[in-house]
């Protein structure tokens, strides 16, 4: 059987190909590298109930390590991590991060506290200085997914992560 496909085709098919590659490396990476920020917050929420400091702040915000607990927020990490896929402030990285930590973090405080957890807009029920924990503790989301994202552009190339053998 022969193929009717022309050079200039196949040339096409190819870079269709190798675009459609690179996204999906692209995706994979950013969800990764958003589930590890989700990650570094979730442990961070939780160290800093333990140790006593968000109480030491008058914000009751203590929760138990359950995998009940951290799996949602993980998975929620890596969600958000899609938005490393605007290219924005793509040389300010630690601003990068801190910047679109931001987005998650109205969403916890004009969505998730009021209307889900019945805590108040901005989850002033659980301490006045709450809204200052959720930005602090999304910008560890944040700056954790920037960082890794740089770390694995840096010591791996993405497009050569996942290739495609022709047949």
């Amino acid at each position: 059987m022969t193929s009717n496909i022309t050079p200039s085709q196949a040339a096409n098919r190819d870079r269709r190909n190798k675009s459609l590659n690179d996204f999906a490396n692209k995706l994979t990476l950013v969800f990764a590298s958003g589930c590890l920020g989700g990650l570094l917050n979730s442990l961070t929420v939780w160290l800093f109930g333990v140790i006593g400091i968000t109480a030491l702040f008058g914000v009751k915000i203590s929760p138990t390590l359950t995998p009940d607990w951290l799996y949602p927020r993980i998975v929620w990490g890596g969600i958000w991590g899609l938005l490393f896929l605007l290219p924005f402030f793509q040389k300010k990285i630690i601003y990068r991060g801190f910047i679109y930590s931001l987005l998650p973090s109205l969403v916890q405080l004009f969505i998730v506290f009021p209307l889900k957890a019945n805590k108040g807009i901005m989850g002033v029920d659980l301490g006045s200085l709450t809204p200052m924990f959720v930005l602090f503790f999304n910008s560890v989301w944040g700056i954790t997914t920037v960082l890794w994202l740089k770390f694995i552009s840096v010591n791996l190339n993405p497009s050569k992560l996942i290739s495609v053998s022709k047949s």
